[in-house]
């Protein structure tokens, strides 16, 4: 399984990286952008299985590039994951807009992560 972790925090992506390692999960590649732009740029050019994505982004928010890739055929069987600190009702609505299948709020645990990545292969 191929995963795309975007975040602006490169701490957090390491964060993030760490735990999926620590999940035990059969990833066998982590793709990093720091954005939807860089995202969008890894998406064309791998095939990725799950997207790992925050909200608060510059340049291209996550809510963007779910936007962007919404829809697109091509897209159909990316599973999408926001990991955020804003766990609000509104953004939560947003997201099920946008085809995603999780909404973690951060800080992550392993064990959530772990059970996440079972949910969505």
């Amino acid at each position: 399984m191929r995963i795309l972790i975007v975040d602006d925090s490169a701490v957090m992506r390491k964060m993030i990286r760490r735990v999926v390692s620590l999940a035990e999960s059969n990833v066998t590649e982590m793709l990093e952008a720091a954005n939807g732009v860089e995202a969008l740029s890894v998406l064309e050019t791998h095939d990725i299985d799950v997207l790992f994505t925050d909200i608060n982004m510059p340049v291209m928010t996550g809510t963007e590039l779910l936007e962007t890739i919404a829809g697109n055929a091509r897209y159909d069987k990316l599973r999408r994951v926001i990991i955020s600190t804003d766990g609000s009702l509104s953004r939560r609505e947003q997201a099920a807009s946008l085809e995603v299948r999780c909404y973690l709020e951060k800080p992550l645990s392993p064990e959530v992560l772990k059970d996440v990545l079972t949910e969505v292969v």
